[in-house]
């Protein structure tokens, strides 16, 4: 994940040179949890969170029995992912539902944030969910607001209640009115934002949240911010109880200090996160798998349930009978790119697989992303023969896909090459690896 990939190598190179000690002496232990703590203040983790955080790895780490199983490395290492999961909340926190007719969302959160965005991406969530949901226009004060969510709304196929400039508690009210006659479940309120915070901004929110007594107060803070997103958070929970957070631009260079202070300083969980731009990119915010994330460790089952999204069980069966009997041809190859490219970001997912997260961002590798329209072309130019036996094709067909695909002979090459590489490495995954990653797209 984009937004902790800096501090993920600094803790993976910190934890490093702990490797191959037969036991950790405590001025080893101290040595490396200093080193963390720059390495958590230069990520703009708020200075008390950092200060706390390391006096209780601190705490466990220092006098620890080294278990039989472990390494003094792992050792280290896991007291420091207890301690990020604690740190974020422990559990996952899923969002709560009315037991009236109608679940109000109240949505709020400084200008800039996302909040817009944010609101048709959680609509589509709770969509796909089952639910019938309404958007509600609040935001009666930016130019443009409510047009912005009449356009995200028609992507998402949600509806947008709108009532123009007018009083933002008597919008919303007729929001949850109209919510109740035409059979909406769930209503989300796009309330205004500020540049800064001020107090007739919080007074508007509280008269809304007195009319339309929320279920969830969703405080949606641009992960980008900083130290400044705890500031925010502070406020907002002190004067409208917020019930849980969302961050948004975790897939933007942002040093990630917001989700590892946010939690601890308001108290209030990180419900949902934004990984991308996609109206579908929004996924639920889980402590253990992030913690995972940031000590390179992966996150396989985030991984495996974007591909169950994308692959049904009867693709994910049809694909294991083809690596099991090798019949594997360019055409699948291309399908799997496809089905990539629908589950988001390369590089994201790439970030996922154990032992790939900190390779990635050591080595600052960078997916050419063009590249792989490139291998998809000259497939798309290749006849129905080329793609199932590839093997045949010789320099004069070569030639033709080349013009075909506006590519050139050294770019096929390479691809037939990366072909061969994927057989061998699906013929691996027969002898062992399809049972456990059967519905991964490759």
């Amino acid at each position: 994940m984009a937004a902790f990939s800096s501090l993920s190598e600094k803790l993976g190179h910190i934890f490093s040179k702990l490797k191959n000690k037969g036991k950790l002496s405590e001025l080893e232990v101290k040595q490396a949890l200093r080193e963390v703590r720059v390495a958590l203040l230069e990520a703009d983790v708020n200075f008390t969170v950092v200060k706390n955080f390391v006096q209780r790895v601190s705490d466990k780490a220092v006098g620890e029995k080294i278990f039989e199983s472990l390494t003094p490395d792992q050792q280290v290492i896991k007291i420091v992912n207890d301690e990020l999961i604690a740190l974020m909340g422990s559990t996952q926190s899923k969002l709560t539902f009315s037991d009236k007719k109608v679940s109000v969302y109240l949505m709020c959160g400084l200008q800039g944030s996302g909040k817009t965005t944010m609101c048709a991406k959680l609509a589509l969530m709770l969509k796909k969910q089952g639910k019938n949901p309404l958007l509600a226009a609040c935001d009666v004060y930016r130019p443009a607001a409510i047009k912005q969510l009449q356009v995200m709304g028609e992507k998402v196929k949600v509806p947008v209640f709108e009532m123009g400039q007018g009083n933002p508690v008597k919008i919303a009210e007729s929001a949850v009115k109209h919510a109740e006659k035409n059979s909406h479940d769930v209503v989300i309120i796009d309330t205004a934002g500020r540049l800064h915070i001020d107090d007739e901004l919080m007074k508007e929110l509280e008269k809304i949240k007195e009319s339309v007594k929320p279920c969830e107060i969703l405080l949606v803070v641009d992960s980008m911010t900083g130290q400044d997103a705890v500031n925010v958070a502070e406020t907002f929970n002190s004067r409208l109880g917020i019930t849980g957070s969302i961050l948004t631009k975790l897939d933007g260079d942002t040093r990630g200090g917001a989700a590892l202070s946010i939690r601890e300083v308001t108290g209030k969980p990180i419900k949902l996160c934004g990984i991308g731009e996609k109206p579908e990119d929004i996924e639920n915010f889980y402590p253990d798998r992030m913690a995972s994330r940031i000590l390179g460790m992966g996150d396989v089952l985030t991984l495996i349930e974007k591909a169950q999204t994308i692959i049904s069980e009867k693709e994910a069966q049809e694909l294991q009978k083809k690596i099991r009997q090798q019949t594997f041809t360019l055409d699948d190859f291309l399908k799997q790119f496809d089905n990539i490219g629908k589950m988001g970001n390369i590089q994201e997912m790439l970030s996922m697989v154990p032992g790939l997260g900190n390779k990635i961002n050591a080595s600052n590798m960078e997916i050419d992303e063009g590249r792989i329209k490139k291998m998809k072309a000259i497939i798309q130019s290749m006849t129905p023969l080329e793609k199932t036996e590839p093997e045949r094709i010789k320099s004069s067909q070569k030639k033709r896909i080349a013009a075909g695909s506006g590519t050139t002979i050294q770019d096929i090459n390479q691809l037939l090459k990366q072909f061969d590489n994927t057989k061998l490495m699906m013929k691996h995954m027969a002898n062992g690896g399809v049972k456990k990653f059967g519905k991964l797209p490759f």
